[in-house]
């Protein structure tokens, strides 16, 4: 299968999966298979460059940290984020560094200004997310290979044909689809819903109760986060100073439902998706674990949105603490909603984009909205029309959004559009259901758009912090 739902959702490292999560992947895949060369044991020099997006604004995404450490063997799942500033900073300061350490390695110099470039006026072809990595045994090059982060951690290497990520199983799925059209008539034909249809082409290359355990594995990683976002206080890296909000609006509105228990607070729903997705944004700002969903700096949203489903949309949802428990019997409605909004996600990156770099952050927070509402209309009881009619409107009002992160951070505007997004989410999966499912502009009509209007968006509006907040804000 081309693209899996557990391709979508990815545990990863803060704050990019395109800056961050993409470079430490390829890097990892680089130094890996070089250790399995013949000219391992006489490598002296290992070169990386970033390009385009990168090269801009990788300083401000954590872009060298990952590739350092993807050249040390790490992988953006199960790297030590909370030891990922300090061993980043052990490698500048002693110019050394242990290629593919987590399996022994092989330690040779590493100058940081020569040997990590980042080229922020060049770009190379297909996509702006372009890096090259480089390997010497004296003067002769061993090894060199280019590879390009085309969102939400997939990296494909210069020369593939395929756009979408890595193929990771040739297995041919029982109900293929690429575009929501295509996802509807396997839907009719079949008379199935949509995470029924996605969970038999998982089942393709795992079975159901596998597929049922990893995606709650998704969802306790996805509460995790937002647990300790609610728990950590402080200032942001960075530079911009921007503070953590998350605890003390979470602390706040626990106390004002413990205060007046059963009597509904007006804005209660809404101030708990903004609380919920601030917390995992403040978090990937801080580089912490987060899953991709479909991206890191759209991480926000989906998770928010399913937190709201179990503490508002299932039975025994009255959870006053606000962070509904992982363990809380709503198993089948956190694996129809991640199935759902999983099989949207599959659509984006086979037959669209999810990188801002690309299309600017209508590809992020546009489509993780899009994904969010179709995942809040299976669990209302959406039929698949009004499921892909709610991921269409998540997506069309994004439309034309830029991607300009100030200081080439994940943080303003980057943090609060999360939050947005959700909300924009629920209301998109609302009016879906307050319809039959029939659409005078489709899914697959609004993706075509978003494409077109990202071709058409100036490149300084696509992830290179030079247009938009990111030069009329002005850096503390």
């Amino acid at each position: 299968m081309a693209v899996s739902v557990f391709d979508i959702f990815k545990v990863g490292i803060g704050p990019s999966s395109s800056h961050t999560v993409g470079p430490m992947r390829a890097a990892q895949i680089f130094v890996t298979d070089l250790a399995q060369s013949p000219a391992w044991p006489d490598v002296t020099r290992v070169r990386a460059e970033l390009f385009g997006s990168l090269g801009a604004t990788g300083h401000g995404h954590g872009s060298e940290a990952a590739v350092l450490l993807g050249l040390e063997g790490e992988d953006p799942a199960t790297v030590d984020t909370d030891q990922t500033p300090a061993r980043a900073a052990t490698i500048a300061n002693s110019g050394r560094i242990t290629l593919d350490a987590v399996h022994g390695g092989r330690e040779i110099s590493f100058d940081v200004t020569t040997d990590l470039i980042l080229h922020r006026n060049r770009s190379l072809p297909f996509h702006p997310n372009g890096m090259t990595f480089t390997a010497w045994s004296g003067q002769e090059v061993v090894a060199e290979r280019t590879f390009y982060s085309i969102g939400g951690g997939f990296v494909v290497e210069h020369g593939e044909d395929e756009h979408p990520a890595i193929v990771r199983d040739s297995a041919p799925v029982p109900y293929p689809f690429k575009t929501g059209k295509e996802l509807l008539e396997q839907c009719s034909d079949y008379r199935m819903s949509i995470p029924e249809v996605t969970m038999a082409n998982e089942m393709t290359v795992r079975d159901e109760e596998h597929v049922r355990g990893e995606l709650l594995d998704i969802w306790a990683v996805m509460h995790a986060c937002v647990e300790r976002g609610c728990s950590r206080s402080g200032v942001l890296p960075g530079g911009l100073h921007v503070r953590r909000r998350a605890m003390k609006m979470h602390r706040d509105l626990a106390t004002r439902e413990r205060i007046t228990p059963g009597k509904p607070e007006p804005f209660g729903s809404v101030d708990w998706l903004t609380v919920w997705a601030l917390a995992v944004n403040e978090e990937n700002a801080a580089g912490g674990r987060i899953v991709t969903a479909p991206t890191n700096g759209a991480a926000g949203i989906v998770p928010s949105c399913l937190h709201f489903a179990v503490k508002f949309l299932s039975p025994g949802s009255d959870i006053d603490s606000g962070t509904p428990g992982v363990s809380t019997g709503d198993d089948d409605l956190i694996v129809d909603f991640l199935l759902a909004a999983g099989a949207v996600g599959e659509i984006y990156q086979q037959s669209a984009s999810i990188s801002g770099a690309e299309v600017g952050c209508q590809g992020e927070v546009g489509v993780a909205c899009s994904m969010a509402a179709a995942g809040l209309a299976q669990v209302m009881g959406g039929t698949p029309a009004q499921v892909c009619n709610a991921a269409e409107i998540g997506l069309e009002h994004h439309l034309g959004l830029t991607c300009d992160p100030v200081g080439g951070l994940v943080q303003i505007p980057c943090i609060e559009r999360n939050a947005l997004g959700a909300i924009k989410a629920v209301t998109a999966a609302r009016l879906a259901m307050a319809g039959d499912g029939s659409q005078i502009v489709s899914l697959d009509q609004v993706m075509k758009t978003m494409m077109e209007t990202g071709r058409d968006m100036k490149v300084k509006y696509k992830e290179t912090a030079r247009g938009g907040l990111a030069v009329n804000i002005v850096e503390c």
